[in-house]
């Protein structure tokens, strides 16, 4: 692996303007594709296949024809002055004005008044209309959207407080907006600290951006196909700018580091990408593992994130490898210090001591108390992770400056606040001999069910086999009482269908919610244990050693843990939530546990083999154990620390999204990042290595002769830079000859 990744660059070094121009042809080539491409539409693919209330949903489509059962809808609530009623004359005109204007759109399938559904509150200062579109929301033009805005208005003149909720009108999601770019900001800052140099600051951003603009580009040329969003491709936003910028910072720090040792710009190169290189492939294979892997959960949205972030991670990894190696091809020098510029390479090696150095000889001499301080301290933080509900946020989660989240409000005060989560009772009556009545007896059992507050009447479709309605319960949506509500439902399905011959499931966006919560909290330990044992072997090859792989989870637990302690202190119980922008804190975002571990544990394999693989690296060439981790750190602990603050930087501009999911998610990876870099890999780490000393790096000799060998630390590379270093002047071009490599 070294020696062939080392060829790779100092091909990519010589042959640099080739290289350039194919990644220019290939930018080029996506960016003309997608501008060609249609525009991406909703695949109309299952959110999640096999529990009752998607199943549920898709028979209301097939049974219900020419009704979108994902149609977008408007529910547009009237609140009238105080003292007033809206079945006033003025207000139910206006109130009239505006169903009739709504009525009329073309995109509209129908539009209900308040005053012919029964949807007026019982004191009267209440009531809400409800439009429901032919197609679904991202399908709805500007124009569409215009003309109720403006039907709306006019209704507001009239005295009437009018909110609109439902989707019609909500926002679509957007990643971190000027946050984003302030994250960014923050990051070069950060690489012009630890490099000291403009152009060595600059060109892992330069090719980190250049490897998102690849990416979302061809996101976006696929999108049609594939069903791809820009949801879908937050996380390969989210995930290639911090994985770009850390990978080519590796090879930059390495080539700054083979320079200073006396080597010439080629093979300088050539070093970087067989060493620092070598990690970065098993980085990025490890994350594209975990990636990868959601989609076993069996959620095609979240499989398409996952595989749209796993290539957007592969493009980083491959840009790494030959962008960065060619860059430096062209400015040999100018990555170096400013006062070695002038001669091509440092005066002579790195100094023996240096912080990162100092850090881990102050944890060697005790090693027992750090590794105690590590594990409760990280213990304490995931506590509140045994508490932790799930749900999926809705409009009570916006913020109150939002309409949507000011209808929720106005409907849960007049009507209830179980109004805003009804549950949709889909009735098959094709074994019924009287549908209407069995359909009836039904409803009426339902009814009486303890937590359910009043039920709709039943609506049934052309074919007269299938029949809807509604059942309202006493609590919010994302109360437990509901949750309870609906299994006690489902539980006694048996008893409520016996004498009708029909047959009923339940459906809408709150059983949907529950359903989704329980799939996904099944399927967390089976994705876990998947993509842990595949990386465990991965990391078996890299580091050819039992207990180090074994260390790398037990850390990786730790972190996530408490990462998602903290997530639910903020985000669940409130602490500290007004300083996000989070005005109402509730149950965590059902995919977002799932979410964090396939994420946080690619993101802590790379500072594991980022930072292990220059401690094994000193080991495999004489020195000993306690010796080889403080070389490991001399040599990467500042390029780690400098890594995880830049995505820590990166993550946290995504906080400033206005969607609650890319909030809580890019405030959980942040904190994950600080936990796992500073905590596992930067104190855990050297602790457990420290106590296993050579045992740490033991590996039985059978399987010692089963793994193969990828020579990551870069043992057929371990030539000295005197004799076999070609002159080069500072312009970087080598004379011809090359080493003989083993």
């Amino acid at each position: 692996m070294a020696t062939l990744l080392y060829r790779l660059g100092r091909s990519a070094f010589q042959r640099r303007w080739r290289v350039l121009l194919l990644w220019v042809v290939i930018l080029g080539a996506v960016g003309l594709a997608a501008a060609e491409a249609p525009a991406a539409s909703d695949d109309g693919t299952s959110f999640m296949p096999g529990i009752e209330a998607q199943k549920a949903f898709d028979l209301i489509g097939e049974r219900f024809p020419g009704s979108d059962a994902d149609g977008a809808n408007a529910r547009i609530v009237f609140v009238a002055p105080g003292g007033e009623k809206v079945t006033a004359a003025g207000h139910r005109a206006a109130i009239d004005a505006l169903v009739g204007e709504a009525a009329s759109e073309p995109q509209v399938a129908d539009a209900v008044s308040p005053f012919t559904a029964g949807a007026v509150s019982g004191d009267g200062s209440t009531a809400y209309a409800t439009v429901n579109f032919k197609v679904k929301a991202g399908d709805l033009t500007d124009a569409d959207k215009a003309a109720l805005e403006k039907a709306v208005d006019r209704a507001r003149d009239s005295g009437l407080t009018v909110e609109v909720g439902g989707t019609a009108l909500a926002e679509q999601p957007a990643a971190g907006g000027p946050a984003e770019g302030i994250g960014i900001a923050l990051a070069a800052v950060v690489l012009l600290i630890t490099f000291g140099s403009l152009a060595a600051a600059g060109l892992p951003l330069l090719t980190a951006i250049v490897g998102v603009g690849i990416s979302m580009v061809s996101i976006t040329a696929l999108g049609s196909a594939f069903g791809l969003s820009l949801t879908t491709g937050t996380l390969a936003t989210m995930l290639g700018l911090a994985v770009g910028i850390d990978y080519a910072l590796f090879v930059v720090s390495r080539y700054r580091e083979e320079r200073a040792g006396g080597h010439d710009p080629r093979e300088a190169a050539g070093l970087a990408v067989g060493t620092a290189g070598s990690a970065v492939v098993f980085a990025g294979l490890t994350v594209v593992i975990a990636l990868a892997g959601l989609s076993v959960i069996g959620v095609p949205m979240l499989t398409k994130m996952g595989l749209c972030a796993a290539g957007a991670v592969v493009v980083a990894v491959l840009i790494a490898l030959t962008l960065v190696p060619a860059l430096l091809g062209m400015w040999p020098n100018a990555v170096l210090p400013r006062r070695t510029r002038g001669r091509g390479a440092s005066a002579g090696p790195p100094p023996r001591d240096n912080g990162g150095s100092r850090w881990a000889r102050f944890v060697l001499r005790r090693p027992v108390a750090v590794l105690v301080a590590c594990v409760a301290g990280l213990g304490a933080l995931a506590l509140p992770a045994t508490h932790l509900e799930m749900g999926m946020p809705g409009a009570e989660s916006k913020p109150v400056s939002s309409t949507e989240r000011r209808a929720y409000d106005d409907l849960a005060d007049g009507f209830g606040a179980g109004f805003n989560g009804p549950l949709t009772v889909v009735v098959d009556v094709r074994g019924a001999t009287r549908p209407k009545q069995a359909v009836g007896d039904l409803a009426g059992k339902i009814r009486a069910t303890h937590g359910v507050v009043s039920v709709s009447p039943a609506r049934f479709n052309p074919a007269g086999d299938t029949a809807l309605f509604s059942a309202v319960p006493a609590t919010g949506p994302n109360d437990e009482r509901t949750k309870d509500l609906v299994h006690t439902i489902r539980a006694e399905r048996a008893a409520l269908e016996r004498g009708t011959g029909a047959r009923f499931e339940v459906t809408g966006s709150t059983a949907m919610d529950i359903d989704v919560a329980n799939a996904l909290q099944d399927a967390l330990v089976p994705y876990l244990a998947v993509i842990v044992v595949l990386a465990l072997l991965l990391l078996l090859v890299v580091f050819r050693s039992v207990l180090v792989p074994v260390k790398a989870a037990f850390g990786f637990l730790l972190s996530v843990l408490a990462a998602l302690g903290a997530v639910v202190a903020v985000f669940q119980w409130g602490w500290g939530a007004g300083l996000l922008g989070v005005e109402q804190p509730g149950p965590i975002m059902s995919l977002m546990p799932i979410f964090l571990v396939g994420i946080v544990f690619g993101l802590a394999m790379d500072y594991e083999v980022f930072l292990v693989s220059r401690m094994r690296e000193a080991y495999v060439h004489g020195d000993r154990a306690p010796d080889a981790v403080v070389t490991g750190f001399r040599h990467s602990a500042r390029v780690v620390v400098a890594a995880a603050v830049i995505m820590i930087a990166v993550f946290s501009g995504f906080i400033g999204a206005g969607e609650s999911m890319i909030k809580t998610v890019g405030f959980g990876l942040a904190v994950a990042v600080l936990f796992d870099a500073f905590v596992v890999r930067m104190t855990l780490v050297p602790a457990v290595l420290a106590l296993l000393g050579d045992k740490g790096w033991w590996l039985p000799r059978w399987l010692d002769r089963l793994l193969p060998r990828v020579d990551v630390e870069g043992t057929g590379l371990a030539a000295p830079p005197g004799p076999t270093a070609a002159p080069t002047s500072t312009s970087g071009t080598p004379a011809p000859q090359e080493p003989a490599r083993t």
